[in-house]
């Protein structure tokens, strides 16, 4: 199956977690996973965050044209929103490291059910379960607006 062009290294790698039948929620092996998981995750943003510091050192010209200046310093601002995100993400994977470490992980903290490992192989910093998490955004919505 060919790769698309967008997607990450770790995403090109993932491997889904196949769960025995009876298998208790959240043994060793799930944690293990998803630790990798979050792991794998980390260090591509890590890489990225090199990349940006890079480009921006590389890049970062005094053009004569306000024109192109401006440019440049929209491209930079965009970037340099774009790495603020992904910091607050690495914050994200740290702190569901933490819970994984102190055997926290997998549970909705609104709840207590469990969240499931397809729901968290697609978001590992998910706290909520489908059924809370979408509550929750209803009202959201029914506050904002």
């Amino acid at each position: 199956m060919p790769v698309a062009e967008n997607q990450t290294e770790a995403s090109k790698t993932f491997i889904p977690y196949e769960p025995a039948a009876g298998e208790e929620y959240m043994n060793e092996q799930q944690l293990a996973h998803f630790r990798q998981l979050l792991l794998d995750w980390k260090q591509e943003l890590m890489v990225e965050v090199d990349r940006t510091v890079r480009h921006l050192q590389e890049e970062a010209n005094n053009y004569a044209d306000p024109a192109d200046r401006a440019t440049q310093e929209e491209g930079f601002n965009l970037e340099l929103r774009t790495r603020d995100r992904e910091r607050k993400l690495l914050k994200k994977i740290n702190e569901t490291i933490e819970k994984i470490d102190e055997d926290d992980y997998g549970f909705c903290e609104a709840c207590g059910i469990e969240i499931g490992i397809r729901r968290l192989e697609a978001r590992p910093t998910a706290t909520l379960c489908v059924d809370c998490k979408t509550l929750d955004e209803l009202k959201e919505k029914q506050l904002g607006g």
